[in-house]
C-alpha cells in the first residue's frame, strides 16, 4: 500500500510540474532590431540581452540590416506583423521609425531602446549618460592638452548617444579658446576603424601639426591611433574614445596614442533592459524613461582592472 501510494504521489507532482500554467505557458517573443550589430559594443550588448532573455525563457530574434535604415524600417514592420510580444531597438535613432513605433503602439507591441535614443511612444531607453561621458573624456583631454591644442574630432551624428557626445564636445570646445579644431570626419559605419585609419591618414598630411584626435566611441580611435602609428607619431599625438572596448583599453594598456576611454557598461545595459521587460510584461507601469548604467573613466592608471583576463 505504501508503495503504491509513493508512485501515485510522485505521479502527482511529475504531472503538477508537467501540467502547471507555467510549463504550458507560451514563451515570450523578443525582436531586436539594430543597424550596428557589427559594432562590437552593439554586439556586446545585444549579445549580453540574449543571455539573460534566454535565461527568463523567451525566444529572442536579433535583426542586423548592417548599415541599412530603409532595410531596418521594413524589418520593424515585418515583426510587428509577426506580433511579438516585445521589440527592442539596438541602438540608432527611433525618430527615424516614428511610424514604425505608432505601428507596434497600436499593435500593443511594447517599444524599449537598447543605448538607442527615446521618443514618445516607447517604454523606455537604456544607456549611459551620454552627456557625461562626453564631460569626463572631454575634460580628461583637454586638461592633458594644458588646455591648448589643435584637434581632431571623429563623429557619426546618425547615433543619437553619439550626437549628445558631439553637442558637449562642441559647448567645451567653444568655452576653451586655446582649442581649435582643424579637422572633423564622419565616420562611416560599418567599418569605423578601417574608415578612420584611412581619414587619419589624409588628416596628417594635411595638417601635420595636429597634437589629439576626440573620437566618438573607440572604434574611430582605434582606427585614427593606427594611423598615427604607422605614420610613426605615436610619441606626438594623443587620442581619446568612449565605450571601453577590449581592443581599446589593450591600446591604453600597451602606450598606443590612445590614453584614456569612458566605459559603457552594455552588460548592465543588458540587465536593465531585461529586468524592465519583465515588469513590462508582468503589467507593471514604468514609470522612468530614460535608465542609466554608471560609466567609469579608464586611463592608464586604472586600465588594468578593467581587461579581460
Amino acid at each position: 500500500m505504501k508503495r503504491w501510494l509513493f508512485i501515485v504521489l510522485c505521479l502527482g507532482i511529475v504531472g503538477g510540474l508537467a501540467f502547471s500554467p507555467q510549463a504550458l505557458a507560451t514563451p515570450k517573443t523578443v525582436a531586436v532590431l539594430t543597424p550596428y550589430l557589427a559594432s562590437v559594443t552593439t554586439n556586446e550588448m545585444i549579445q549580453a540581452f540574449v543571455n539573460f532573455a534566454q535565461q527568463e525563457g523567451w525566444e529572442v530574434t536579433v535583426i542586423d540590416t548592417k548599415g541599412d535604415f530603409g532595410a531596418l524600417a521594413n524589418r520593424w514592420e515585418d515583426v510587428i506583423a509577426q506580433k511579438v510580444d516585445a521589440i527592442v531597438m539596438g541602438m540608432g535613432d527611433p525618430n527615424q521609425f516614428k511610424k514604425q513605433i505608432d505601428m507596434a503602439n497600436k499593435a500593443g507591441i511594447p517599444v524599449l531602446g537598447g543605448d538607442a535614443g527615446y521618443i514618445e511612444g516607447m517604454v523606455c531607453n537604456v544607456t549611459s549618460n551620454n552627456y557625461v561621458l562626453s564631460a569626463q573624456i572631454t575634460s580628461y583631454l583637454f586638461d592633458k592638452l594644458g588646455g591648448g591644442g589643435k584637434i581632431v574630432k571623429l563623429y557619426h551624428s546618425a547615433h543619437p548617444g553619439v550626437q549628445k557626445r558631439e553637442v558637449v564636445f562642441d559647448a567645451i570646445v567653444r568655452n576653451t579658446p586655446g582649442i581649435e579644431v582643424v579637422a572633423e570626419h564622419w565616420v562611416q559605419v560599418p567599418g569605423p576603424i578601417e574608415d578612420a585609419r584611412q581619414a587619419m591618414q589624409n588628416i596628417l598630411l594635411a595638417h601635420p601639426d595636429i597634437d589629439a584626435v576626440w573620437a566618438a566611441w573607440d572604434e574611430p580611435a582605434i582606427g585614427a591611433a593606427l594611423a598615427i602609428k604607422e605614420a610613426g607619431r605615436e610619441n606626438e599625438i594623443i587620442v581619446t574614445g568612449i565605450d571601453g572596448n577590449q581592443q581599446a583599453l589593450e591600446m591604453i594598456r600597451d602606450s598606443s596614442p590612445i590614453i584614456a576611454t569612458v566605459k559603457q557598461d552594455f552588460v548592465e545595459i543588458a540587465r536593465i533592459l531585461v529586468e524592465t521587460m519583465k515588469k513590462v510584461f508582468a503589467g507593471e507601469e514604468v514609470s522612468e524613461k530614460i535608465l542609466y548604467a554608471s560609466s567609469p573613466l579608464i586611463t592608464r592608471e586604472n586600465v588594468e582592472q578593467f581587461l579581460s583576463h
